[in-house]
């Protein structure tokens, strides 16, 4: 098949089924007519030809020109929907097709093909074939950088807090009111061209819905979105430390020098997993700050690495802020933040993840009633 340097419009995509650059070896197509009547004022994208030896079928095709889920759903619904020309079969027709959504298709009983040289093709009583495994060479189809990382990421976890909202602009404010480097470190607030741009990436994938009010649809997949994409913040400086037992606690101590200094801290994914999960941790705090020399100005600590009981760890890493909660002298960190830390971890950290899924399905779940 030839080789397409740039992402395919839907013309381009039916030129090259019209000039027999599509091809489903054993099986050969040949391009038939442009633009078949499917009934009332609705028409497909082509009809063309199967051939396999002697043996001929007929499909009309529905031409999609990007690979996302959404766009793959929409395709399969309208050709499960729409009445067929007489003596025809329904084709859909994507730049890729993956091994899932071709299983899908064959479970439907719909024909399907891509520009990579993957598809499935059946005629009942004539032939099937099903092909799967080449890579996809329109990977930049989806015209959004990936939004389940780092900064963008915060878009998909403010559905994760609440569930639905009116606006762009309501995401834009509910993101911006919950990163404390925005509220409390002068940060730049996210912009509402960032939150459309990662909305329209989130609604391709099925994940969210703009029908009336803007809705999370599939909370599970967003959180195994966030977690397969999920990178460690870049820590700029750690010191670990001894903080003396005294009259006040080390959590005492921390407050008091974060409201002097108007520093945020917040701690650890790892260091807040009690708050919402049964796990037994040690005595280390571990807590993010913008700006380390400005916590430990009146500590009265020593730094050691020997039965260190606080770690101070230096990063502007907004998504390690965003959604924190306060409880008594301390922020901790959001849920979310805390599941994908520990998902970082190893096994035992990983399967406690399971109970902190749970506690942010089950709110999630809270909020829809």
């Amino acid at each position: 098949m030839e080789r397409i340097r740039k992402i395919p419009t839907e013309k381009e995509m039916i030129e090259l089924l019209r000039s027999g650059k599509v091809s489903l070896p054993p099986l050969a197509f040949r391009f038939l007519e442009d633009k078949p009547v499917a009934g009332g004022d609705r028409r497909f994208d082509a009809l063309v030809e199967a051939s396999w030896r002697q043996l001929t079928a007929r499909f009309v095709v529905e031409c999609k020109s990007l690979s996302t889920p959404k766009a793959f759903q929409d395709g399969l619904n309208l050709l499960k929907t729409s009445s067929l020309p007489k003596g025809c079969l329904p084709m859909l027709f994507l730049p890729f097709l993956s091994e899932r959504q071709l299983k899908e298709l064959e479970m439907e009983g719909i024909s399907g093909i891509d520009l990579c040289g993957n598809g499935v093709v059946a005629a009942p009583s004539l032939f099937a074939v099903f092909r799967s495994g080449e890579k996809n060479r329109f990977s930049s189809s989806a015209p959004i950088k990936n939004i389940y990382r780092k900064n963008s990421s915060m878009v998909g976890r403010v559905f994760l807090v609440r569930s639905g909202y009116e606006t762009v602009q309501e995401i834009c404010a509910e993101i911006n009111r919950r990163n404390m480097l925005v509220t409390l470190w002068n940060k730049r607030p996210m912009s509402l061209s960032t939150v459309s741009k990662s909305l329209k990436t989130l609604e391709e994938d099925l994940i969210v819905a703009r029908k009336g009010t803007i809705r999370l649809l599939q909370p599970e997949k967003l959180l195994e979105k966030l977690n397969e994409n999920y990178v460690s913040p870049e820590i700029k400086e750690r010191v670990r430390l001894k903080v003396p037992e005294g009259g006040e606690t080390i959590r005492e101590l921390l407050w008091k020098q974060s409201q002097e200094k108007r520093v945020p801290f917040v701690a650890k994914g790892t260091s807040s997993v009690a708050q919402f999960a049964v796990m037994q941790r040690g005595d280390l705090l571990t807590v993010y700050c913008p700006r380390l020399e400005m916590l430990l100005d009146q500590l009265g600590a020593s730094q050691t690495d020997r039965f260190p009981n606080l770690e101070l760890l230096e990063t502007e890493d907004e998504t390690v802020y965003f959604d924190a909660r306060k409880q008594g002298d301390v922020w901790w960190a959001s849920p979310v933040q805390v599941y994908l830390e520990l998902m970082a971890g190893d096994k035992r950290d990983q399967e406690t993840a399971e109970q902190v899924k749970s506690y942010i399905l089950k709110n999630f779940q809270t909020i829809q009633k």
